[in-house]
């Protein structure tokens, strides 16, 4: 069955039925790129736990990603992947959908 073209708003946003789901996970060795690995992931991400974040991504998103993410990780010292997730079954969502927002402190103990 062909798929409808996406179908963009004045935004030239994508519609999810063009999207995927991927996992996307680092390990980075350096605090610095470790913040700016989180910043770059957090703005694709609609979820995450620690280092590993859900992301719905559009074949140009998922290009864009990898090419921030790259300019960020050091190739030797960091790990970084981005795992495509395939759709067994349909998709149930509970509650109601809240942008994650970061506390204004962390305990580390």
């Amino acid at each position: 069955m062909p798929q409808p073209p996406p179908v963009q708003n004045s935004a030239n946003l994508v519609c999810m039925t063009q999207r995927h789901l991927y996992i996307a996970a680092y390990d980075v060795s350096s605090p610095a790129r470790l913040r700016d690995a989180l910043k770059v992931l957090k703005g694709y991400a609609s979820g995450r736990q620690k280092s590993v974040f859900e992301c719905f991504l559009s074949n140009v998103e998922r290009r864009t990603l990898l090419a921030e993410i790259a300019a960020v990780l050091d190739p030797i010292e960091d790990r970084f992947f981005l795992l495509r997730l395939q759709p067994r079954g349909k998709i149930r969502v509970r509650g109601k959908a809240v942008r994650p927002v970061d506390p204004p402190w962390f305990y580390v103990g």
